[in-house]
């Protein structure tokens, strides 16, 4: 195999920055790792970054791990975007058929998408993802692509996922500083999700919620798109917190304690299980509402997907399933799929995602549908950061 024909995925992420480096072997026909690194995320809090030399330094760290295995240089990768300011919306736009035949065009389309962000009001952020949910064309819903069916009027339903565009714009300039070239910016519960829910979990309907260490990030399914996105302020981080305060312990051993792997200590199994089903309950009680705002609580046959570092807590399928009432296992990567690729923990999924972006089917066939930020937009910010920024 030759080792620059590669896909690389940077995931940065509050605690720890990690790079899969995935190839294509064309005589098995099947993806391979070529190489991983990771490193501790020093200038992020809650998914913001709050330094941009730490962010790039951290980001620099990683990819030298993989660069010194593969032995040559990672000049281009695929970026997750995350953190608290990660939401979606949903617009509607409606245009009149241009042609004289009445015959929908890619214009017809492309107009009508803008039409919908027209109809945005995203005051300071920037668009990660437009994701078309559905057609009309005259008034009736059509399932297919619309580009030459005839009509009069063409509406669309659109998820745009955006984020602060401050966030973006130092993300960018991290990867700059890395001199690492963005290939695509990709919300990151979208780059899970597209390695861990396959196309039957997505078409029933299901939400991955992914537990980091300071934040939660949930994405539901549906009709096998994305339908909803959101990030909470919580993460696993808490449920130490909560247990080396209930404990009077140190945090390292109450995070021994929630992952099961405790070295000395005389604790009460049930005080620690209460702490922890008690912080859960939290978690699955925020993702619940967001279910009932989009009228899908009960209503996953799928249901709940778990994954990120929280999710190797003991029991949280059970908590999952008794306050959501839905189906809940933990995800992992379908192995027949990707039996070849094998990852350490589920903290490497996101990027996983990322390396195979170009692998997997974002798109769903929906007409024009946007995979991540548009890459001549990242390229025009980086040519305005880099005159100011480098010598």
């Amino acid at each position: 195999m030759i080792k620059t024909n590669y896909t690389c995925g940077i995931d940065i992420g509050t605690q720890s920055t990690k790079v899969v480096v995935v190839g294509f072997d064309k005589e098995k026909k099947e993806h391979i790792i070529l190489a991983t690194g990771m490193s501790i995320t020093n200038g992020v809090r809650f998914g913001y970054i709050t330094n941009v030399d730490a962010v790039a330094e951290s980001i620099r760290k990683a990819v030298n791990q993989a660069e010194n295995i593969l032995n040559i240089k990672i000049r281009k990768a695929y970026i997750s975007m995350g953190g608290i300011s990660l939401t979606s919306v949903v617009s509607t736009g409606s245009v009149i058929i241009s042609k004289a035949d009445q015959e929908i065009t890619n214009l017809d389309v492309l107009k009508v998408l803008a039409n919908s962000e027209e109809n945005l009001e995203i005051l300071n952020r920037k668009i990660v993802h437009i994701i078309p949910l559905g057609y009309k064309l005259d008034s009736k819903d059509i399932y297919v692509r619309p580009e030459g069916l005839k009509g009069i009027r063409l509406e669309v339903k659109t998820l745009f996922v955006t984020c602060l565009k401050q966030n973006m714009e130092d993300l960018i300039t991290a990867c700059a500083l890395a001199k690492i070239d963005i290939e695509e910016i990709i919300a990151s519960p979208i780059a899970t999700g597209s390695i861990l829910i396959n196309n039957k979990q997505k078409i029933a309907g299901c939400i991955l919620v992914d537990i980091g260490a300071e934040t939660v990030s949930t994405c539901v399914f549906e009709n096998n798109l994305p339908i909803s996105l959101s990030v909470l302020s919580i993460g696993s981080m808490d449920i130490t917190k909560d247990i080396a305060l209930g404990l009077k312990i140190s945090l390292e051993e109450a995070e021994s304690i929630k992952l099961g792997s405790v070295i000395g200590g005389d604790y009460s199994k049930k005080k620690v299980d209460e702490i922890i089903e008690a912080r859960l309950g939290d978690i699955f009680e925020l993702v619940g509402n967001q279910l009932k705002r989009l009228k899908r609580n009960e209503l996953l046959p799928a249901g709940i997907i778990i994954t990120g570092n929280g999710s190797s807590i003991n029991n949280i399928c059970e908590i999952a399933r008794t306050q959501l009432k839905l189906p809940a296992k933990i995800g992992i990567i379908d192995s027949t799929l990707y039996h070849k690729l094998k990852v350490r923990d589920a903290s490497w999924y996101t990027a996983l995602g990322l390396a195979l972006t170009t692998s997997n089917e974002f798109s769903n066939n929906q007409s024009n549908a946007s995979i991540g930020v548009n890459l001549k937009e990242i390229k025009d910010f980086i040519k305005s950061i880099l005159s100011q920024l480098l010598p």
